[in-house]
């Protein structure tokens, strides 16, 4: 087959840089070849990805060094938006796409700069819109009016709109509810596709894979090969360098350190039949039961609304406690950024009452949190000691990059940088984390999940917004449902995150452990 990427020895050195962000490496893609790309954060990979139509040097500063080729031609000899015709990119971040023009002119905008016909631009502007589930009626709906995931779907939208013999993709789900992201997952990454992928959320993608390529923290190449061989043989080796594997392959690992053997398959399903009985997973999937302490923060219900925007959710009535970790799922668009605005205090209730003191929150867009030129800068405008700046950057993996601008720094590492400045100081009794997991690996979410705890050990009231209902099982309490303008359920993190019936309904899915739950509840049976 014919390649459509051929990388050889390629390497990205930044501007004042003293190390190459990413390579050398060789890498090849061949047409209708669909490729995930893994690694650690800050591994160069988003880098590798600009680096493919020459946005770097072109448009972001750098030196690339080795062979970049596309279709057989060199990168080089054409400007990056030329390669337009062939090439669709989605970045990271979706706003880093979108112009902030209306739902339909965005989707159009390729479109109009490839000369097509306005009547070819309205059917493929209609087509994309159906395919993402957007409805017929945004087309005039101005971008800034969409949650963060509704412009995933948009960005989406406009890259299916395009048509291009290649797709390069980075985090594509990671913004989205599952029955979207697995939607998503299905249109990008259709048999015969041509697609380099970067997405550390592996449950809606991996059955599509045709092969992964793995990146170790310094950048270069570590193992390749097809899914199911890769973290087979190498899962351990990818476990230690902090990235994502499948849930099957981590608990393998898990129970193998206590003497306890089962087969090394991909999903988590195959692995019940081999459980020993008696066997507690408890610790692995879910924190330790913790009674909450006195009532924080209490909405009483409450209408909320974004500034200058309508009622989204109507009737709210919850309460925080010391202690507790409230999760907050739904859908996209359905309100749960405008709730977590409302509890932090940072808009009062359109109707009903907000009592308790003011919190924080940790928006979606990282890059919102910094004001200094620097990541030990921002810690100390925050009141962090001096003393203690090298200690907190040590402990949420930032060390390294301490001297550099907050703004140089991977996606992960942006997120971490701002969930370490809110949780540094006591400051605030009420924290309410919005998506804070969205582009970190592994071990960047592992370091979530434990400060998440430690704060709530400590007698803070902790709200986090998340789609990942793995996560949300591994560090919350109890667990809100959010759609169709209100609270749909509310109850334990378990419970709640069994109810098939219920999540399908308002376009989620239960976490990739749920048949490790069934097996604990027919266990705990079985023993009563």
């Amino acid at each position: 087959m014919s390649e459509a990427v051929r990388c050889e020895g390629v390497a990205v050195r930044y501007l004042f840089a003293t190390r190459d962000a990413v390579g050398p490496l060789t890498l090849h893609v061949a047409q209708g070849e669909r490729v995930l790309l893994l690694g650690p954060s800050g591994c160069g990979k988003s880098t590798l990805l600009h680096s493919l139509t020459g946005l770097i040097p072109t448009a972001i500063p750098g030196d690339r060094r080795g062979g970049l080729h596309l279709f057989g031609q060199a990168v080089e000899s054409r400007r990056p938006a030329d390669w337009a015709d062939r090439v669709a990119m989605l970045f990271q971040d979706a706003d880093q796409t979108l112009a902030g023009f209306t739902v339909a002119d965005e989707i159009a905008f390729a479109l109009e700069n490839c000369a097509l016909s306005p009547a070819v631009m309205v059917a493929r502007v209609e087509k994309a819109m159906a395919q993402t589930g957007l409805p017929t009626d945004w087309k005039g709906r101005r971008i800034s009016t969409l949650s963060g995931g509704q412009k995933q779907l948009v960005a989406l939208a406009a890259l299916l709109a395009q048509g291009a013999d290649l797709v390069v993709a980075d985090e594509p789900t990671a913004s989205l509810a599952p029955g979207a992201a697995k939607g998503v997952a299905d249109l990008l990454l259709a048999p015969g596709k041509t697609v380099l992928i970067v997405d550390h959320r592996l449950g809606p993608i991996l059955d599509l894979i045709d092969r992964v390529v793995v990146l170790g923290r310094c950048g270069r190449p570590l193992v390749e090969g097809p899914p199911g061989a890769v973290f087979a043989s190498h899962g351990a080796t990818l476990a230690e360098q902090g990235i994502w594997t499948p849930l099957a392959t981590r608990l393998r690992l898990a129970l193998a350190g206590q003497g306890v053997e089962v087969p090394a398959v991909l999903q988590v399903g195959e692995l019940v039949p081999h459980l020993p009985r008696g066997l507690d997973l408890a610790p692995m999937l879910m924190p330790a039961p913790c009674p909450p302490g006195p009532e924080i923060l209490r909405l009483h219900q409450a209408d909320c609304a974004p500034p200058f925007g309508p009622v989204v959710l109507r009737d709210v009535s919850l309460a925080l406690r010391a202690g507790e970790v409230l999760g907050i799922l739904g859908p996209n668009g359905a309100g749960k950024s405008t709730l977590a605005a409302c509890l932090a205090g940072l808009i009062p209730p359109h109707k009903g009452r907000r009592e308790g003191p003011s919190g924080a929150i940790a928006f979606q867009n990282a890059e919102a949190h910094f004001s200094a030129d620097s990541v030990q800068a921002e810690c100390l405008a925050m009141g962090v000691p001096g003393a203690k700046v090298a200690a907190l950057l040590a402990d949420w993996g930032l060390a390294q990059v301490a001297g550099q601008h907050p703004f140089t720094l991977s996606m992960g590492q942006k997120r971490r940088l701002a969930l370490a400045l809110l949780t540094a100081t006591d400051r605030w009794p009420v924290l309410v984390l919005d998506e804070p997991t969205a582009g970190l690996d592994h071990a960047g979410t592992t370091g979530v999940a434990r400060h998440i705890r430690r704060l709530a050990a400590s007698g803070k009231a902790l709200a986090v917004i998340t789609h990942d209902a793995d996560f949300a099982l591994s560090v919350c309490d109890r667990v809100i449902v959010l759609a169709h303008g209100g609270v749909q359920a509310s109850g334990p993190a378990r419970a709640v995150l069994r109810d098939v019936a219920l999540l399908s309904r308002v376009g989620l899915a239960p976490p990739e452990a749920a048949p490790l739950l069934d097996w604990m509840e027919t266990q705990e049976r079985i023993a009563c």
